[in-house]
């Protein structure tokens, strides 16, 4: 398999930047407040690499990228792969010692130093698409990284953490479909090929058939606007309830801001505000949390996407009479 690296002359400029001007206005990505468009050449060759204690260095970002998108050519050879969309957060600068005294507007470029605490990207395989409930999804894998997660301190080589999952984007508004069986939230390895491995058992043993049955389960059912409004207010009424009362109620991880966004976007979104009865089906309704969950830090982005699947399932299985849910009780 060809490195990473060497491909990205030969792809088109919309694959290699994550952010463009389409129609007068930015693309939509797949996360977008709080964070930058990442290059990879420039994340590989100019960022610096954090250390252990002992000066051994850590996984970097660009190794990351490039062991998912090894494991994922490899996996689904054949099929059209995009480049990574990289988006990062948390610019930690820093110069040489030989520019410790120069203030920082004399410095030149080479006195410089960067890297970005925070991580995320995605790989698009657009060649595998289903439609849901009108919306064209595209198989997309990926990951999260924080170096904030990690013991620096140590004198020993710890385990080092990683986000990966297994998933579909929304082409209509790039929001990312995650459910718990494609989703690895606190992977621990130590080096490389332990990722590599880790990737792969997550990449083959992803049931896609399974995962687009249950989204597409979620356009048969529907809430009332009144309904929606219990189920808002509760979700607001979740985390100062006795930790008694919690117990056995799927959380809601979305804060107040992001669920005031919801409910504007039930009134005014494009593609999945109500219908001209008041009413909205639980497609729509999830599109409108993984909609919000773009506003979300990476370090917590793809938590609440799984978050969001998980509370409209128990959703579903409340309308179809199978189980209770506290939202709608």
């Amino acid at each position: 398999m060809e490195q990473l690296e060497t491909l990205l002359p030969e792809i088109i400029p919309e694959i290699i930047t994550p952010v463009e001007i389409e129609r007068g206005r930015k693309r939509s990505s797949f996360i977008e407040s709080n964070t930058l468009p990442g290059n990879f050449n420039e994340i590989k060759h100019n960022h610096i690499i954090p250390v252990f204690s002992n000066n051994q260095p850590l996984i970097s970002h660009a190794d990351f990228i490039e062991a998912m998108y090894s494991q994922t050519t490899d996996l689904f050879h054949g099929e059209q792969i995009f480049l990574p969309d990289i988006r990062v957060s948390h610019a930690v600068m820093g110069r040489i010692p030989s520019a410790k005294d120069k203030p920082a507007y004399q410095l030149l470029e080479f006195e410089k130093t960067l890297y970005y605490q925070r991580m995320a990207f995605i790989i698009e395989i657009p060649s595998i698409q289903f439609n849901v409930d009108g919306n064209m999804l595209t198989l997309t894998v990926g990951g999260v990284r924080s170096f904030g997660d990690e013991n620096l301190g140590s004198r020993n080589v710890c385990d080092q953490h990683f986000k990966i999952f297994i998933g579909f984007k929304n082409t209509v508004c790039c929001n990312m479909n995650i459910w718990t069986e494609g989703y690895m939230s606190d992977l621990r390895i130590k080096n490389i090929n332990q990722l590599k491995a880790a990737i792969k058992t997550l990449l083959t043993s992803y049931n896609q058939n399974e995962h687009l049955f249950h989204l597409s389960k979620l356009a048969d059912y529907s809430l009332t606007e009144t309904q929606v409004a219990q189920v808002i207010g509760r979700c607001r009424m979740h985390n100062h309830l006795p930790h008694a009362v919690r117990n056995g109620i799927t959380p809601m991880l979305f804060g107040d801001q992001q669920m005031n966004q919801v409910v504007k976007d039930f009134y005014k979104n494009d593609s999945f505000c109500r219908d001209i009865n008041g009413n909205i089906n639980l497609w729509k309704l999830y599109n409108l949390l993984t909609g919000t969950n773009k506003g979300s830090y990476i370090d917590s982005f793809l938590d609440k996407s799984v978050n969001a699947y998980s509370f409209t399932q128990q959703l579903r299985w409340a309308l179809e009479g199978k189980s209770e849910s506290w939202y709608l009780s």
